[in-house]
């Protein structure tokens, strides 16, 4: 009888040891996986980065590339730019800031060209050639009551930090759900291999 019990205890080692070695193969695959998936995320915010930089450059539809950016970064994990030694933040419309920064300059000085003019021809009516004194400070206060100045563009409107979810329902979320599973029914195995070797050893 004991040796009958000795016996089906070592037919259930031997389908422990296996599930065991099973689960501990697929466990390492599923990380694996995991791996390939971050990179895989990571290299495909790193894309869309250079493809928005592209197109800030050029002076491109910047709205499209940076929500497409920003939509890939929310729906994937490990793909948020830049690092503690970088700039931050990490995503910075440069092109399109010193483009409004240029834009607002040039309408100043168009602005302020046209005061000029309107100075000098409302002054010239008011003040002969011989009151050069008079005609001088006229224009300067014409050109101070209806001229302008260059508008601060706020700088932070052009830059970004998007943070990326700790999971994601993508190849790198699920193989680390499934290497999770798996390693816990490895564990499981394993320990159930060592419970019955003691059973037999004890049981010998």
């Amino acid at each position: 009888m004991a040796n009958k019990k000795v016996s089906t205890l070592k037919r259930v080692d031997q389908r422990a040891v296996l599930k065991t070695v099973v689960f501990s193969g697929l466990t390492l695959v599923s990380l694996a996986l995991f791996v390939v998936g971050l990179i895989g995320n990571s290299n495909g915010a790193v894309e869309r980065f250079d493809r928005l930089v592209a197109v800030d450059a050029a002076g491109g539809d910047v709205e499209e590339a940076l929500t497409d950016l920003r939509d890939y970064i929310y729906s994937h994990m490990n793909t948020e730019l830049g690092g503690p030694n970088g700039i931050y933040p990490p995503i910075q419309l440069n092109g399109t800031y010193q483009r409004l920064v240029e834009a607002e300059k040039a309408r100043v000085t168009k602005v302020n060209e046209a005061v000029r003019l309107d100075a000098d021809r409302v002054c010239a009516a008011q003040f002969g050639p011989g009151q050069i004194q008079a005609r001088a400070q006229c224009n300067g206060e014409y050109i101070e009551a209806n001229g302008t100045s260059e508008q601060e563009i706020d700088e932070s409107f052009y830059k970004f930090n998007y943070v990326a979810p700790r999971w994601s329902p993508d190849l790198a979320g699920f193989s680390l759900i499934a290497a999770i599973i798996f390693g816990i029914l490895a564990l499981y195995n394993g320990l159930h291999h060592w419970y019955v070797k003691r059973t037999i050893r004890l049981g010998q």
